[in-house]
C-alpha cells in the first residue's frame, strides 16, 4: 500500500476532479459520505450524542457533510465549528450553508474555552477541526479544547488525521493534538502513523476509497510503501521439483563469543528455517560442541581463539554472509572483522557487534559490498549516522547514509523501517511481545537465509522483515506476548510462510449468506 505525502494527496486530488469532471465539492461530498457510512454501519441509529468538531478548512468541509448526513438520518447530531481564524475555504461555506438547509440547529461556533460544550464518556467525537495542510500549532484555546476531547474519555474519530498533528514534522507540544481512539485516512495512510514520536495519537487508522483517480494511484512513485501480506505475497519463489540444496545457496553466519554462542545458534537455525540450502557457522572454538548439538543440521568452522573471533577465514567462498551477531567489539574481533572486510566479495547481512565496530571505525563502512543490508535497532543506528532531533531527522540521514554507502538500512522496532536511498518500507507485522532478546538475531539468520535463495537485497530485506513480524504474531497467538522467547519466533517461521497462502476464515454472516444461497438455489 503507497503512502502518499501532502503534496502527493493534493495532486491526486486536482487530478480527479479534472480527469472525473467534478468539482472539489463533489470530492469532498464523496469523502464525507464515507465518513458517514462508516458511523452509520457501526452505530446503527444509536441516539448517543455526536460532537461533530468542523474547522474553516477543507478538513472542517468534510465534518460538515458528516454531520449534515447524521442529521438527515436521525441521529442526535450537535456540529460546532471551531472558529479559529477569518479565512474560510470556498468548499466549507458551500457545505455550511448546505447544514443550514436540514436542520434549525445551525452549527454552534466555538471561540473560546467558555463555548466548550459538556461531552459524556459515553459521546462520540467526530473532529474534523485539521487536515494535512496544518503547518503551525494550534492557538492556545484550540490546544485546551483539544485537551478537553482527551478529557472526556469519548470515542474519537478522526477525519484524514488528527488534527493538530502535522504530516511532515514532529508537533512542538503534544497537548495541541487530538488523542483519536480511530482515524479514517482517505486513499493512504499517513507517514506519522508508524513513527516512535507521533504514532500515539491514533490508536487505530483504516483508509477509505473515496475514488482517486486510478491512474494517478498506480502511477505516482509514493513517498513510502506500506507493506503487508498481500504486498509480499509476489515476492515469494517457490521451489522447483527437481531442485536440490545447491540451488539454495551456502550461507555463512559468523559471530559467537565466550558466553554468546546463543545468538549464532538462533540465527543459524532460522537460516536454514528460511530456507537456505547449506548452513556453515564461523565461531570461536568454545561453542564448537554448543553448535553441533543445537543445530546439527548446520556445519562449523572454529576459530583458534577459544572465546573470540581472532580472523574470519572460511575455507570456501559463501554465497551470502551473516556476521556481528555476538560477536564483541575488542580489538582483536575488529581486526578480524577489518581483514575480512578487505577480501570478502560475498553479499552481506550485518548485525550487532558488528555494526558497533563499524560505528567505531567507520572507514569500514567503505569496504561493504553493494547493497549490503545492516539491521540496527535504534541504538545501534545512533551510533552509525548520529543523534537525531526527532523520526524525520532520523529518517533524512538514514536516506543520506544509505546512498553514500549503497546500503540498506533496517529500522527495527514497532513498524521497522527499510530505508534504501529515497525509498522507505513500513512493515505492518509485529508485536510488543518480539521485544526479546535474540529477535535480531532471528532476523538476521532469516535475512541471510533469504539472500542465499538468490532473493536481491530490498525484496529480502522486506519479505524477511514481514515473516519475521508475521511469526512473531502466530507465536504471540499461541504463547502470549510476555512468554515469546526468540526460539518462539525461530519455531513459527515455517507457519508465517503458510500463511502468505491461507484464505481468511469467513465470518459468522459470511456463513449465513452462504447458507441463504444454497437454500435459494
Amino acid at each position: 500500500m503507497k503512502i502518499f505525502a501532502k503534496e502527493q494527496i493534493y495532486e491526486g486530488d486536482r487530478l480527479t476532479a479534472e480527469r472525473q469532471g467534478i468539482s472539489s465539492t463533489d470530492l469532498m461530498e464523496r469523502a464525507g459520505t464515507q465518513i458517514f457510512n462508516w458511523l452509520h454501519m457501526r452505530m446503527q441509529g444509536a441516539q448517543v450524542p455526536v460532537h461533530v468538531f468542523c474547522g474553516i478548512g477543507n478538513n472542517g468541509g468534510d465534518g460538515l457533510v458528516v454531520s449534515r448526513h447524521l442529521i438527515t438520518h436521525g441521529y442526535n447530531v450537535i456540529t460546532y465549528v471551531v472558529n479559529c481564524s477569518d479565512k474560510r475555504s470556498k468548499d466549507f461555506l458551500i457545505n455550511y450553508d448546505r447544514v443550514k438547509t436540514v436542520t434549525k440547529n445551525w452549527p454552534i461556533l466555538l471561540g473560546c474555552k467558555e463555548d466548550f460544550p459538556t461531552i459524556g464518556r459515553d459521546d462520540v467525537i467526530v473532529d474534523a477541526v485539521f487536515g494535512i495542510g496544518l503547518n503551525r500549532p494550534a492557538d492556545e484555546w484550540v490546544k485546551q479544547l483539544f485537551m478537553h476531547f482527551r478529557a472526556s474519555g469519548a470515542f474519537t474519530l478522526s477525519v484524514d488525521m488528527p488534527s493538530g498533528l502535522y504530516s511532515d514534522k514532529v508537533p512542538e507540544d503534544e497537548n495541541g493534538v487530538v488523542w483519536a481512539t480511530h482515524t479514517l485516512s482517505f486513499a493512504s495512510p499517513k507517514m506519522v502513523f508508524f513513527l516512535p514520536d507521533t504514532a500515539r495519537f491514533t490508536k487505530q487508522w483504516e483508509i477509505l476509497d473515496i475514488g482517486l483517480d486510478q491512474e494517478f494511484l498506480f502511477t505516482t512513485q509514493a513517498e513510502a510503501e506500506f507493506i503487508g501480506k498481500f504486498e509480499v505475497m509476489p515476492i515469494y519463489r517457490p521451489r522447483e521439483r527437481f531442485s536440490h540444496k545447491g540451488d539454495y545457496g551456502h550461507a555463512l553466519i559468523v559471530g559467537g563469543s565466550h558466553g554468546k554462542i546463543g545468538a549464532v545458534v538462533l540465527s543459524a537455525k532460522a537460516t536454514l528455517s528460511i530456507g537456505a540450502g547449506l548452513v556453515t557457522t564461523y565461531i570461536p572454538s568454545c561453542g564448537y560442541v554448543i553448535l553441533q548439538t543445537a543445530v546439527p543440521e548446520a556445519m562449523v568452522i572454529t576459530d583458534p581463539d577459544e572465546t573470540k573471533l581472532s580472523k574470519i577465514d572460511p575455507d570456501f567462498e559463501p554465497t551470502v554472509v551473516g556476521l556481528g551477531i555476538g560477536m564483541g567489539t575488542d580489538k582483536i574481533s575488529s581486526d578480524a572483522l577489518e581483514e575480512f572486510l578487505k577480501k570478502n566479495k560475498s553479499p552481506l547481512v550485518i548485525d550487532a557487534d558488528g555494526l558497533n565496530i563499524l560505528s567505531k571505525k567507520k572507514s569500514l563502512l567503505k569496504l561493504l559490498p553493494s547493497q549490503s543490508i545492516l539491521t540496527p535497532h535504534p541504538k545501534e543506528l545512533s551510533r552509525l549516522i548520529g543523534e537525531w532531533k526527532d523520526d524525520f531527522e532520523k529518517i533524512a540521514k538514514t536516506k543520506a547514509f544509505s546512498k553514500k554507502y549503497d546500503a540498506l538500512v533496517v529500522i527495527k522496532g514497532a513498524n521497522t523501517l527499510t530505508i534504501y536511498k529515497d525509498r522507505i518500507f513500513v512493515n505492518s507485522s509485529g508485536n510488543p511481545g518480539m521485544a526479546t532478546a535474540g529477535s535480531g538475531d532471528v532476523l538476521t539468520g532469516m535475512l541471510t537465509g533469504l539472500r542465499s535463495q538468490g532473493y536481491d537485497a530490498i525484496s529480502t530485506a522486506v519479505f524477511g522483515v514481514y515473516l519475521h513480524g508475521r511469526a512473531g504474531d502466530i507465536a504471540a497467538s499461541e504463547l502470549g506476548y510476555e512468554a515469546i522467547l526468540a526460539s518462539d519466533i525461530n519455531n513459527y517461521i515455517g507457519d508465517a510462510i503458510i500463511d502468505l497462502f491461507k484464505q481468511p476464515e469467513p465470518q459468522p454472516q459470511e456463513e449465513q449468506n452462504k447458507e441463504e444461497e444454497k437454500k435459494e438455489q
